[in-house]
């Protein structure tokens, strides 16, 4: 949360598998207020298309459980809640597959101001909720991941180099 509220940035999180324990981490840090919009949970297919603007023939030939559903997601909940990051977490926490995909595959996702974000593919292993914790933590990892990213992109473009 240090790093957006340094640059006066905001946050945005869609979820499914997850069901709100992504937007939970983030406002148990004393200040959240400062640079958390809020969350939308998603945990029905549909409320994807029609709350985030995921496209609705994505959903219906691949399934919610996808790369491109997660980016979607990132993006819509950043552009529904007007935030300058967003971030996704979409998957299959069990006990059964989900279309067509086993238990474990989770895709989560981050887009932010200047680009077309990344999307990770995990394969986690054990329980529903390991596997929803371990979903949680790679969101949150791959923010930093890409703060950390754009602030030395920044940083080059003002200094003419690494």
């Amino acid at each position: 949360m240090a790093a957006l509220t340094e640059r006066g940035q905001t946050l945005a999180v869609a979820e499914s598998l997850t069901g709100g324990l992504v937007a939970g981490v983030f406002t148990a840090v004393p200040g959240a207020s400062r640079c958390f919009r809020g969350s939308v949970t998603a945990y029905a297919t549909e409320l994807k298309s029609l709350v985030l603007g995921v496209d609705g023939a994505l959903l219906a030939t691949r399934g919610a459980v996808d790369a491109d559903v997660a980016r979607q997601m990132a993006r819509g909940v950043r552009r529904v809640l007007g935030a300058d990051w967003g971030i996704a977490t979409t998957g299959v926490a069990g006990p059964d597959p989900q279309d067509g995909q086993p238990v474990g595959t989770v895709y989560v996702a981050v887009t932010g101001p200047g680009g077309e974000g990344k999307v990770r593919r995990l394969t986690l292993h054990g329980d529903r909720d390991r596997i929803r914790r371990d979903s949680v933590t790679a969101v949150v990892d791959l923010l930093l991941s890409e703060l950390t990213e754009n602030a030395r992109a920044k940083d080059t473009e003002h200094h003419g180099g690494i």
